[in-house]
């Protein structure tokens, strides 16, 4: 009787996903007529340039559908990066010009588009105060609108952390904040920077009660230099790019067609398939951390245990430096982070980690494994059997130096 064998496991596991993800193949076939047929400058008045430009505003109108939102209220962009810092920087701004106000409101666990983007602010006058976060990540409703002043021009709330996944209570934030700012009878409009959960949670502004949404292509299955800017018609707002006044003069510069036309197409996916995507992501994740911890029972879950982001598992081991086990599980075809690739040239303790009192000690044996539907089971029965492979033998050679 003929023996059958299982299939050969597909190397690398990549489960990196909160860095970047695979342009979907639907939004890749909607790109290319634009990278060669259909390559003419939208703002130009000929055939071509005006079949240009209505692909463009098919791809914002499909964005505006998904959102909730009007398709004059979307601004395309470079990636979440460049709308983070425009929605910063240009609303800050504005607000200052039109009220005199500087106070921004915003968490320690933010990303460092946030982060830094305030702090440059600084430079000009303004003050940025920066909320603490409990064990799990999370700031309260009650906490934000206790901190909002006669003179706050912006508040700055992520809506799922980048490293641990924590979830916010976004729609209550916003609902808080709008009372704070009526009771002082002024408008402080709330930016979130969700960058992380297009596959997995709603983005619908009016039902988060938010005035302005970053986005980036490359999270979702678009592709990498395209981002969204959500800003409500009536939030005041300086341009950070001037020139040709592209964008209704929110953005100028030459607009980037095949990018806008694919991340319209994998954004619209990405919604509609959350439901799945998260239950899926959240079986193998679960999967992957009880295995785990099997073997490394000490091994420490970071973030909410339950408001997380379902593709999410962040995980700490004592005795354990994070680029070491990066590298360790790189060498057998696991491909992870020990926090965000953004930052990791230049790697430190997660600032995001110190923030929610994880000990400097296990901080620094940090690692984020950010999964996908496409993952198998097979993959993560071997990165089960890895990792406690690569903890242990780095915990020995610690012990011996």
């Amino acid at each position: 009787m003929p023996q059958s064998y299982p299939a050969p496991l597909a190397l690398p596991v990549y489960l990196d996903h909160a860095a970047s993800t695979q342009v979907r193949p639907e939004a890749l076939e909607a790109m290319l007529p634009f990278f060669t047929a259909e390559f003419a400058n939208p703002s130009a008045h000929h055939e071509g340039g005006r079949r240009a430009s209505e692909a463009l505003e098919r791809a914002r109108e499909t964005v505006a559908a998904v959102l909730g939102a009007l398709p004059e209220e979307i601004v395309f962009t470079s990636g979440g990066t460049e709308s983070i810092n425009a929605a910063i920087k240009g609303v800050a701004q504005a607000q200052n010009d039109a009220s005199g106000g500087r106070h921004i409101l915003t968490t320690e666990i933010e990303h460092h588009a946030v982060l830094h983007s305030a702090q440059f602010l600084e430079r000009f006058g303004f003050d940025v105060e920066v909320l603490p976060v409990d064990e799990y990540g999370l700031v309260t409703a009650e906490a934000v609108a206790a901190a909002v002043r006669e003179d706050t021009v912006l508040v700055s709330i992520g809506y799922a952390n980048n490293e641990v996944g924590t979830v916010q209570p976004l729609s209550e934030i916003a609902s808080a904040v709008r009372e704070a700012a009526r009771a002082l009878g002024r408008r402080i409009p709330l930016h979130t920077d969700a960058v992380q959960v297009a596959t997995s949670l709603t983005l619908d502004v009016e039902a988060l009660g938010v005035d302005l949404l970053s986005l980036s292509g490359h999270k979702f299955g678009g592709p990498k230099g395209t981002g969204i800017l959500y800003i409500r018609r009536d939030v005041p707002f300086l341009e950070q790019a001037s020139g040709g006044g592209q964008e209704r003069q929110r953005r100028s510069g030459t607009e980037n067609v095949p990018g806008a036309v694919g991340l319209a197409t994998a954004l619209q996916l990405a919604q509609a398939e959350r439901e799945v995507f998260g239950a899926r992501a959240l079986a193998l994740g679960e999967r992957m951390l009880a295995g785990v911890r099997a073997s490394c029972p000490d091994a420490r879950l970071n973030g909410h245990p339950t408001q997380r982001l379902p593709h999410n598992l962040h995980l700490c081991f004592p005795g354990v430096e994070g680029e070491a086990l990066v590298d360790a599980l790189n060498a057998v075809g696991i491909e992870c982070s020990a926090g965000a690739a953004c930052t990791s040239a230049t790697w430190e303790p997660s600032h995001v980690l110190l923030a929610m009192g994880v000990p400097l000690e296990l901080a620094i044996g940090s690692l984020r494994l950010t999964l996908w539907p496409t993952i198998t089971e097979a993959q993560v029965d071997y990165v089960i059997a890895q990792i406690p492979l690569a903890v242990k033998q780095l915990q020995a050679q610690a012990i011996t130096i």
